[in-house]
């Protein structure tokens, strides 16, 4: 019998265990972060070609930051550790001078997530823009706050608009072109520049049927992870133009981002542009089937709004009377008596009475089946 293992075979977590073992099968809804590497990208990591990237000179890396200006149509890229890191460098080049100001959603990554580092450490101002449910921001209100005197020594001047797509906090929702069509207008109009938070850029890109070039042609900067449900295990992308990322390399010195043999990231990498984006669609039809199974459930307590869900996430809430958040995820993170009651499911609290699953390339079909059984089972019991 070949011992050889198939990328279907390889693509089940570690974490999920077969009845036979004798150990819980966990269905892993928390986040696309917790996926792990293919089978493919772990031989790609062990046989990458590597030289030393500080110098420029390891051939992987650069052959994925050419790819990845190509698929997402901007003149260069530079591979950075963190999404995080990836964002806070991109408005370091363009707040690259005293009294800047960034205007980034109140509900955005960059606000809740990053620990203020714009702030902390690059030293703009950050003001703040109410984000619609659908993840925008009101034109109205974004044209209100941005600085349009900058001959006034009181004000800090407006250097960027930060946008996020696909969002976060707001379910995965994502953002148009013929919205960014709009923001361009304003910054040409009030000379700004416009970054996105891209870490999920290619779920956006999958969910309209768009390349991505056509979400960032308005945009002068923008960050994409490859990690999430594209599975590399670490790494972001920024993009922008080549004296932009010329910047930007010295930004990623600063902060500590300079890496060796960085290929052995950069490998996965280009698996993860070239192959697991082109799958992502798989997630979001799994997450709209489990978000139309979800709502059959409502007489049993469940609240779900099935229009706001765009990607790979699904957001819901407990009808009043059926108990508390904590409990519900706890009951769903434990094997019990009845049916898909010996799985456990895993989700996440999000703080806002809503409750949070995310899809990824290892929830399969038969997952969405599962999880759902296991809902009603804890349902009953609440």
């Amino acid at each position: 019998m070949s011992q050889k293992r198939t990328l279907e075979e390889s693509e089940l977590p570690s974490s999920k265990k077969t009845k036979d073992s004798g150990e819980p099968y966990v269905i892993e809804l928390r986040s696309d972060t917790l996926t792990k590497p293919t089978e493919e990208m772990r031989r790609a990591m062990f046989e990458a070609e590597l030289g030393d990237d500080v110098y420029g000179e390891d051939p992987t890396v650069n052959s994925l930051q050419e790819k990845a200006a190509a698929m997402f149509g901007k003149e260069a890229a530079l591979l950075v550790p963190s999404g995080t890191m990836g964002n806070l460098i991109c408005l370091m080049v363009h707040g690259n001078s005293r009294g800047s100001e960034a205007l980034v959603g109140d509900q955005s990554h960059i606000v809740i997530y990053e620990q203020g580092g714009i702030s902390q450490i690059a030293g703009i101002h950050s003001r703040q823009v109410t984000n619609r449910s659908d993840g925008t921001l009101d034109l109205d209100e974004l044209e209100s706050k941005i600085r349009k005197d900058h001959s006034d020594p009181h004000y800090p001047i407006t250097r960027v608009v930060c946008l996020e797509n696909t969002h976060n906090v707001m379910g995965g929702r994502v953002i148009h072109p013929e919205y960014m069509e709009k923001v361009h207008q304003l910054a040409v109009k009030y000379k700004f520049k416009i970054h996105i938070d891209g870490a999920r850029i290619l779920n956006a890109a999958a969910a309209l049927n768009l390349p991505p070039s056509e979400l960032l042609k308005y945009a002068d900067s923008a960050s994409a992870c490859l990690s999430k449900g594209l599975a590399n295990p670490i790494g972001s992308i920024i993009l922008g133009s080549k004296e932009f990322i010329t910047q930007a390399l010295w930004m990623r010195k600063l902060l500590g981002g300079g890496m060796r043999q960085a290929g052995i990231i950069a490998a996965p990498g280009i698996i993860a542009l070239e192959k697991m984006s082109k799958r992502l669609h798989v997630d979001h039809e799994n997450a709209r089937r489990f978000a139309e199974k979800l709502a059959e459930l409502q007489p049993l307590g469940i609240n779900i709004d099935i229009s706001r869900v765009d990607s790979n996430m699904v957001m819901f809430s407990l009808l009043p009377g059926k108990g508390t958040r904590e409990k519900f995820l706890e009951l769903l993170s434990t094997p019990m008596e009845g049916p898909g009651g010996n799985y456990e499911v895993r989700m996440f609290d999000s703080g806002k009475d809503e409750v949070r699953a995310v899809f990824h390339y290892q929830v399969t079909a038969d997952d969405v089946d599962r999880a759902i059984q296991k809902i009603e089972t804890v349902l009953q019991t609440l």
